[in-house]
């Protein structure tokens, strides 16, 4: 788990499973390029890996744009030379409601985040690691990719997608030297979870994080840094047999089926 001299690229870093991912790298000695399209939370990011002791470069993109993505992975190579690890982790959540009523402007909103922008960030990152022959990848799914989840139809949708992004780039790349994987966490403690809680109970958003809860079998949510050792994990040389797959990181809430009549937010 030592990365030193590597260079990490993650979407989404500003906050959240992002920013932890960012903040493990860099501890454990990589450079790390931090994107996300919130400019003051990227660099607050990459200000926290600078002021201790580590590397770090922010770029401000939009992954739904293909000229923003291209941007990204051209400023870590002018920046680094390379790419040895990318956690194409960018996501929404959507908004609440039944499958028949759903918006559709939202949706097409939250698939061109958590699919089209997980397929660019595959399509500009996986030229440089194949002409490396090396290079691990994760993306990031979520177990609204693995069940289904009712009244969230978009970011089920985007989720399984990118669950089969994974599959099928595992597939082409697996003899040049390139790995890629998927992590799928349930319910995890940050701004996206408590988004959904107050959608479902604006008046009591706490009543249904305390349900949420129960219904986990380790009785809590998770914590980012719990995602952001999987991602890591995934990256080192100790998974160098590992490609295609699917981790899931939901405190054993898809175990007992869970999943099913609750949102799985990250």
């Amino acid at each position: 788990m030592d990365f030193t001299g590597k260079v990490a690229l993650i979407t989404g870093a500003g906050n959240g499973i992002g920013r932890a991912v960012a903040l493990g790298f860099a501890r454990r000695g990589a450079q790390v390029v931090v994107v996300d399209r919130d400019q003051d939370a990227g660099e607050a990011t990459s200000g926290i890996i600078r002021q201790q002791g580590g590397n770090s470069l922010f770029v401000a993109a939009d992954v739904t744009k293909s000229a923003d993505v291209q941007n990204y992975v051209k400023a870590a190579l002018d920046a680094y030379g390379r790419i040895d690890c990318f956690h194409n982790n960018a996501g929404i959540e959507g908004s609440i409601a039944p499958t028949a009523e759903y918006d559709e402007d939202m949706f097409d909103q939250v698939m061109a985040v958590n699919v089209r922008g997980v397929f660019l960030g595959l399509r500009h990152v996986l030229p440089v690691m194949i002409r490396q022959e090396s290079g691990a990848i994760v993306n990031t799914a979520s177990i609204a990719g693995l069940v289904g989840s009712p009244n969230m139809p978009a970011y089920v949708a985007s989720k399984h997608a990118v669950i089969g992004l994974t599959k099928t780039a595992s597939g082409e790349v697996g003899r040049s030297g390139v790995r890629v994987n998927a992590v799928c966490p349930g319910p995890i403690d940050t701004r996206m979870i408590h988004a959904v809680e107050s959608m479902l109970s604006p008046n009591d958003p706490g009543g249904v994080s305390a349900r949420y809860q129960q219904s986990i079998p380790l009785g809590r949510y998770g914590q980012p840094e719990e995602v952001a050792n999987i991602v890591i994990f995934l990256c080192s040389s100790l998974a160098s047999n590992i490609t295609g797959a699917q981790y899931v990181v939901d405190g054993g809430r898809t175990a007992t089926g869970g999943a099913v009549s609750n949102p799985g937010i990250r």
